[in-house]
């Protein structure tokens, strides 16, 4: 069986680690657009389009830190190695990866510098044409395999909201993507709009710089973080003026920046229409398992979920598929599958949740790894996991200033200590 992955980031990279483990009969060709492994933890200086008219991929900032503890954010047979913090900068993330790479000899299967441009399903044959072009070289090549694992990341395609006056304010507009270093905000009135992840973390980063920094958000979670005194929360933003942001409450304030942490929309610029797979209101869909393509089995669309224990997700995401596509396990009808999707879905609206959220996981992540593990009959993920990232995540909405600080040890499957 012939394998295409797309992407070497952290989750093309543990595709190729079981595709050559030597336990399933594969042959894997890893297609990487940029000059280097690592994906979106490759920073990048430079924004917009890269030197071969590309989007630049990464969304990478100078000063990032995880938000998560090491402990957690290695693969299950490959853990992030010793050392005195849990919290760790993207250099040391980036060399965790390459480590990973190495360590697995995983180089001779990833062809740099190679942009997918179309995967379709072939007619008739039951395979798949992919048109990637061999960007050194300006060469575009047809490749024929027989399944294909799309493992390209979903922090690339920046989410703009839509409010009013957008086109009518005077000042700079941009979205964290595009954010590299904090000195762009030297004495300026920025509103941040978004209290996600991104949106607390670099309303904390600008901070330092900013004269001014106005956090907008609708956050259920109360934030009990004491931010530093030049940051002030707001509500959701109403309108734009031409130099002014107009807040839900009626107050308004003189803004140089409008900055953007919105997130991002799940993004397959390669994929035709015949593979059957759409994002519909920012759910990828239909997919078995937020995973398998139920139109065509023979493609996966690997790591969807979010807020999770993203690189021990993927391993287990990878295995799942692999033991599906080497005949040990059988999927089920289309039918069925239709209608596991169609009733998560319809449970997650009881859940007062949107269509977009349909692949967050967050605090029920156990359910999603557990299920998937059961379902295919492969080695568990331990729960500890689950347990350690939701005190991370617990601990970053009550001090985001301090939360860093804390440094854990993983005792066990089930257990973990504070140190």
């Amino acid at each position: 069986m012939k394998i295409a992955v797309i992407g070497a980031g952290s989750c093309g990279l543990a595709a190729l680690r079981h595709c050559t483990s030597g336990a399933y009969d594969v042959e894997v060709v890893c297609y990487e657009k940029t000059d280097q492994v690592g994906g979106t933890w490759v920073y990048r200086e430079e924004t917009g389009l890269d030197r071969y008219g590309l989007p630049i991929h990464t969304s990478m900032y100078k000063n990032l830190r995880t938000n998560l503890p090491k402990e957690v954010m290695g693969y299950p047979d490959f853990p992030v190695p010793n050392s005195p913090e849990s919290y760790l900068t993207r250099s040391q993330m980036l060399n965790f990866l390459v480590s990973y790479c190495d360590h697995f000899k995983l180089r001779p299967y990833i062809r740099l510098l190679h942009n997918v441009e179309l995967v379709e399903p072939s007619n008739g044959d039951r395979k798949w044409t992919v048109k990637v072009k061999d960007l050194k070289n300006n060469v575009v090549l047809n490749e024929s395999f027989d399944a294909v694992m799309v493992c390209n990341g979903h922090y690339f395609e920046p989410s703009f909201p839509n409010l009013k006056g957008q086109n009518v304010y005077q000042g700079k507009q941009m979205h964290s993507h595009d954010y590299r270093v904090p000195n762009t905000f030297l004495d300026k009135n920025v509103v941040v709009i978004g209290a996600g992840p991104s949106g607390m973390d670099l309303a904390l980063d600008i901070s330092g710089y900013a004269k001014r920094v106005f956090l907008s958000h609708h956050s259920r979670d109360p934030i009990g973080t004491v931010f530093p005194s030049n940051v002030t929360q707001k509500p959701d933003v109403r309108e734009l003026t031409e130099q002014n942001v107009v807040f839900k409450d009626g107050t308004s304030e003189p803004v140089d920046i409008v900055f953007y942490c919105t997130g991002y929309k799940y993004s397959f610029p390669f994929l035709s229409e015949k593979c059957g797979v759409r994002v519909d209101s920012n759910m990828v869909t239909p997919l078995w398992k937020h995973l398998i393509s139920i139109k065509n089995t023979s493609l996966a669309l690997v790591g969807l979920p979010y807020y999770v224990c993203a690189f021990n997700m993927f391993d287990l995401q990878v295995r799942f598929v692999l033991q599906y596509w080497s005949g040990k396990r059988d999927f089920p009808s289309q039918e069925d599958m239709l209608r596991e999707e169609a009733e998560e879905l319809e449970n997650r609206a009881k859940e007062g949740l949107q269509k977009r959220h349909f692949h967050m996981m967050g605090f029920n992540q156990d359910r999603y790894y557990d299920d998937l593990a059961n379902t295919a009959g492969i080695t568990p993920l331990p729960p500890v996991l689950t347990k350690l990232h939701n005190e991370s995540s617990t601990n970053f909405l009550d001090d985001l200033v301090h939360y860093r600080e804390k440094k854990y040890r993983i005792i066990d499957d089930y257990n973990f200590i504070q140190l």
